[in-house]
């Protein structure tokens, strides 16, 4: 240890006696209350994800922004909203686990919100695919301006090669770089 002598309110001590006779505070007994928050989406199923796992929260809150409230060292954690409302607390699952925790409430709610949305009426009639009809192929060929073909499709498929004949031949035609140069 430091053996040297500093002056400390006027009275020499070494490093050492001042340690001896400081007073400590004991150990506390908890660690610091430090809390770990983090802000989530709301899925679709009502859960939220923290740490590998999903916890449940009220129905109506899908897509909402949350934030997960853990105190360090604790079993718990809460959820709670943008304006700090607690709406959910849970056991905390294992880190990793890929446990859904939920509450009982939530489920019951959550079921209730579900069977309130279901219908038995028959199901909406323009979400089916119809091909269109012949009368609408018709009307579709006299608007492009084509006429309708009464036969194979493919007949109706028309590719001009001109235009690269064309291009071919002028190609054919160019003189070599040697030709050019002995004229």
């Amino acid at each position: 240890m430091d053996e040297r002598r500093r002056s400390v309110d006027g009275i020499k001590v070494t490093v050492g006696e001042l340690a001896a006779a400081e007073m400590l505070l004991d150990v506390p007994v908890r660690p610091f209350p430090a809390e770990l928050e983090v802000e989530r989406t709301v899925s679709p199923q009502c859960l939220v994800s923290f740490d590998g796992n999903l916890y449940s929260v009220p129905p109506g809150l899908a897509g909402a922004q949350v934030r997960v409230l853990h105190r360090l060292g604790e079993n718990h954690l809460g959820i709670a909203t943008a304006g700090r409302a607690v709406v959910a607390r849970h056991r905390r699952a294992p880190r990793g686990a890929g446990q859904t925790v939920r509450d009982a409430g939530h489920v019951v709610a959550l079921e209730r919100e579900v069977l309130a949305s279901f219908s038995d009426r028959a199901p909406c009639k323009n979400k089916v695919r119809r091909p269109p009809s012949e009368a609408a192929r018709a009307e579709a060929d006299r608007l492009r301006g084509q006429q309708a073909a009464a036969g194979d499709p493919a007949e109706r498929v028309v590719i001009d090669l001109s235009h690269y004949a064309a291009v071919a031949d002028r190609l054919r035609t160019v003189p070599s770089p040697k030709e050019e140069n002995t004229e």
